[in-house]
């Protein structure tokens, strides 16, 4: 008896749901985070001030729930649709963009906030930025321009197959975040001895720590994007992006919790003066 399908259909129907696998546990780990830390950032929403920041928090944490409901959308529903598919895909792209992009900008912020506002931080910032962001959403929209879309061909397999490869994409954020830790690096050289106070170093360990992990996810998408297959080749793009998140978030709010701890203490010292 005959196969009635391709090895070449099984094996996207196998990266398919490997895909939506993968998929479901960063929606679970993305909605138990979120649970974990809802009273702190209840406290943080309601006692700071509304800034730029405050913003830009709201839309890290809230943005990846667009782009769960997307995904898991596309992953579980039936569609047979290549049109569809594209339409679906490139909304997901979009939204991971955007959510990546909020998560980088935390550290450019902190970045510049450890350079003191120095004009050189400024400067390399302002280049080097907008270069970053004009290669990775050009290269993804030509890429997703010329791609390929379909549905899997096996009955009872959910999910859409792309051909889009974002190797240029990743390779842009990680000469990026290259970029970043460097200039964290050389700041924390030279003020290593003259700086002190928790925060500063709270600030240095952080930046750090994210633009490791940024590099060495950034590393696995570029390698996953040249020489992996059917949708295996998009597996841990948007782990990136999720990852990043949530360390921007918790790091964030770790941050703002130093930062009000410090006062209070300042508030402390204060009365305690006063009242000898």
């Amino acid at each position: 008896m005959e196969t009635k399908y391709s090895p070449d259909d099984i094996a996207a129907a196998m990266s398919l749901q490997t895909f939506t696998y993968v998929y479901t546990s960063m929606a679970t780990f993305w909605t138990y985070d979120c649970a974990c830390s809802l009273q702190e950032e209840w406290t943080y929403l309601l006692q700071s001030r509304w800034t730029k920041v405050k913003g830009l928090y709201i839309a890290t944490r809230f943005v990846p729930f667009l782009l769960f409901i997307g995904h898991l959308y596309m992953n579980f529903i039936p569609n047979e649709n290549p049109d569809k598919c594209k339409i679906l895909i490139n909304i997901c792209s979009i939204l991971s963009q955007i959510s990546a992009g909020c998560s980088e900008y935390f550290f450019v912020l902190r970045t510049y906030a450890l350079w003191k506002h120095n004009r050189f931080a400024l400067v390399v910032l302002v280049i080097f930025l907008p270069v970053a962001l004009i290669a990775c959403s050009g290269t993804s929209i030509a890429s997703a321009v010329t791609a390929s879309y379909a549905s899997s061909a096996i009955p009872g397999i959910t999910g859409c197959c792309n051909s889009n490869s974002l190797f240029v994409p990743f390779l842009a954020l990680f000469v990026f975040e290259l970029g970043l830790m460097s200039l964290t690096l050389i700041r924390a050289i030279q003020s290593w001895r003259m700086a002190s106070g928790r925060l500063y170093a709270v600030l240095v360990k952080n930046n750090i720590f994210y633009y490791t992990c940024g590099l060495f996810l950034s590393a696995v998408n570029v390698i996953a994007s040249q020489y992996l297959h059917y949708q295996y080749h998009a597996m841990f793009q948007d782990f990136q992006v999720i990852i990043l998140a949530i360390l921007a978030l918790r790091m964030h709010l770790h941050l703002w919790q130093i930062d009000q701890q410090a006062h209070n203490m300042d508030a402390f010292v204060c009365i305690s003066l006063s009242d000898m």
